[in-house]
């Protein structure tokens, strides 16, 4: 019997069934949240993706090839289907469109089985803030030629690394344990969810990440001073920026301004500004590194076995002095103006 003859048939009195494509099950860490914000947190506002306008689906309903198709969500919110005309689709997860379409199919067709798959995603735009790079709002966008609805394609959607990423990385004084998105409910209240990065990184459970929806608000605290957590191994994840710039002058075979990963050490700097040259005086390389509140700290470092533990960071200026004299740093005035008045801080270190 074909699709067409099954059609207006009375339904059968086998319990109805639907099929939904993705829930984004992700876990969260539950945070303390004031009582004037509403605390109610359903699943679709933790983890699962919220549909709207420009959003393209795919319905599939099996054997009823006439109802399985592409949709794009209207500016106005819906799609129109074969017989029921215009539905109303944005604000509805996929699970949520699924039950609707089963519900209302099923006074028609023979125990529908509706799957609901997310093809491509609208840019979502949301803002983040705290320890980030690039502070601010950003625009999300979905990878193309994936299925977003599918497990294995949560890249594809908006989320909470994705947005860290794309804001330029995190900072090294962030703390990823307790990223916090803020987001407005239906209602005009506002939730807080916190997200735990770290067990990401250092576990192989379920990613500690959410899918963010349009207008929410990313926080990425500050790291305390007293927190001991591995930094080179955060500098190594995806929520970190690609590369870092420093600066490595003195007696090196490339001096200039490199790029380099974010975990690397000084003596990988180094090496990547062409080694030392023969004169260099690896006892008392000099690290300079000016802090957010525009103070400048230095550090003289033995680098004579070209081995280390210190850790790169964006702005960075590593100085090779040469063996036996110091007088080409009083020609380097020009070249670290950022850090203000250097020379005296020469005259400290050598």
């Amino acid at each position: 019997m074909s699709g067409l003859e099954k059609f207006q048939k009375f339904r059968c009195s086998v319990p109805l069934a639907f099929v939904f494509c993705t829930t984004f099950s992700l876990p969260v860490i539950a945070q303390a949240i004031p009582a004037s914000v509403n605390t109610a947190t359903p699943a679709s506002v933790r983890s699962a993706y919220i549909l709207g306008s420009g959003d393209q689906i795919d319905i599939t309903v099996f054997d009823y090839a006439e109802f399985t198709g592409t949709k794009v969500i209207l500016p106005d919110g819906t799609i129109t289907m074969p017989v029921i005309g215009a539905i109303p689709v944005a604000g509805k997860t996929t699970e949520q469109l699924a039950r609707e379409l089963t519900s209302r199919l099923s006074s028609s067709l023979v125990n529908p089985v509706v799957t609901i798959s997310l093809v491509v995603l609208r840019p979502v735009v949301v803002n983040i803030a705290g320890e980030v790079q690039r502070p601010g709002p950003i625009q999300l966008r979905s990878t193309t030629g994936s299925t977003a609805g599918s497990n294995n394609a949560s890249g594809s959607v908006p989320t909470v690394s994705t947005a860290l990423a794309q804001a330029g990385g995190i900072t090294p004084n962030a703390d990823i344990r307790q990223v916090v998105v803020r987001r407005v409910l239906p209602d005009g209240n506002y939730t807080r969810i916190t997200v735990d990065l770290w067990n990401a990184i250092l576990s192989d459970a379920a990613t500690q990440d959410i899918v963010l929806q349009a207008d929410d608000t990313v926080f990425v605290p500050r790291l305390a001073a007293d927190a001991t957590i591995d930094r080179r191994l955060i500098a190594r994840s995806s929520f970190s920026p690609a590369i870092v710039r420093v600066r490595v002058v003195g007696e090196v075979n490339a001096p200039g301004q490199i790029e380099i990963s974010p975990d690397s050490s000084l003596s990988s700097a180094i090496a990547s500004a062409g080694g030392p040259t023969e004169d260099a005086r690896l006892r008392e390389v000099a690290l300079i590194r000016m802090g957010e509140d525009g103070g400048v700290s230095t550090q003289k470092i033995d680098l004579r076995n070209l081995n280390d533990s210190y850790q790169v960071q964006e702005g960075d200026v590593v100085v090779v002095p040469k063996q036996g004299s110091s007088s080409f740093l009083r020609g380097l005035g020009q070249v670290l103006t950022p850090f203000g008045s250097i020379l005296n801080i020469f005259n400290q270190l050598f």
